[in-house]
């Protein structure tokens, strides 16, 4: 596996897969790998000539009182683990390299953002549509995988690449979880013990939606105050934002009819923990 550093280096070595006619599987990742960036990659690895991960912790996406300083970072490890995995080129940009002095340019994505974590976060899915451009400019992938526990950045990147013609096609892949049904996230490693028993609320939130709405609940202002409860009743967790909205263009419902999404976010101790999961009225 070859580690490249260097913008111009990585798009020649693109050019280069290009004119051979390769196909190119890409994961884009802030790094710190968990089994949820491992069935990215394998799946990358699986269906495509070559496989390109990059690791780059994007400052453009974070607030400025989020963590960005002490998001968890371990660079030879996912070298290590990536190299396992079959990776062919793994990309660890710089900050000097993907934003250069001066730099002034961003996308957007505006209606798909107003919600759930864009109104909590402001500023945060323009950080991720520019750097996703910008690694799709440099990688020129065929395909680019996206895990579905980030389910609002996933719809945003399958918008932009849409709207800005950017010929890549966009593999959804479903959420890991650990045993215990909480969605594999690097930010886990916050949680103090106690802590991680009680984030496991969310994931235990969504499953008592599914079982309301399996018992005929059809009223999505009812079952979102459900959920709320439900999640307020662990004490260690405060909610941040429950909705249950189209799964396609993320706006909020007013009753439930054929596919919904529960979309939830919520503070377990000091931790940002989001999760979400289908609801289907039959």
């Amino acid at each position: 596996m070859e580690v490249i550093t260097r913008v111009a280096e990585m798009q020649a070595r693109a050019r280069q897969w290009r004119q051979e006619g390769k196909q190119v599987g890409f994961v884009p990742t802030m790094g710190y790998f968990h089994q949820g960036h491992l069935s990215l990659i394998r799946r990358a690895v699986q269906e495509n000539d070559l496989a390109v991960v990059s690791v780059y912790v994007n400052p453009t996406q974070f607030g400025p009182q989020e963590d960005f300083h002490r998001y968890p970072r371990d660079l030879e490890r996912d070298i290590r683990l990536a190299e396992e995995e079959g990776v062919h080129v793994l990309f660890a940009p710089s900050d000097a390299e993907m934003y250069p002095q001066g730099y002034q340019t961003y996308v957007e994505v505006t209606e798909l953002t107003q919600g759930l974590c864009g109104a909590r976060r402001p500023g945060h899915f323009r950080g991720v549509a520019t750097v996703v451009a910008k690694l799709f400019h440099i990688v020129q992938p065929t395909r680019a995988y996206f895990g579905e526990k980030d389910y609002q950045q996933l719809r945003v990147v399958e918008r932009m690449v849409r709207d800005l013609n950017l010929g890549v096609e966009i593999v959804p892949m479903p959420i890991v979880r650990e045993s215990d049904g909480l969605a594999m996230s690097s930010r886990n490693v916050y949680l103090s013990p106690e802590e991680r028993r009680a984030a496991t609320v969310l994931y235990r939130a969504w499953k008592a939606a599914q079982e309301w709405v399996a018992q005929g609940e059809r009223d999505a202002p009812r079952l979102r105050e459900k959920v709320v409860r439900f999640i307020e009743a662990e004490p260690l967790a405060r909610v941040d934002y429950v909705e249950i909205v189209d799964p396609l263009t993320l706006e909020p419902l007013e009753r439930l009819e054929g596919e919904a999404r529960l979309m939830l976010a919520a503070f377990v101790g000091s931790t940002r923990l989001i999760d979400n999961g289908p609801l289907t009225a039959t």
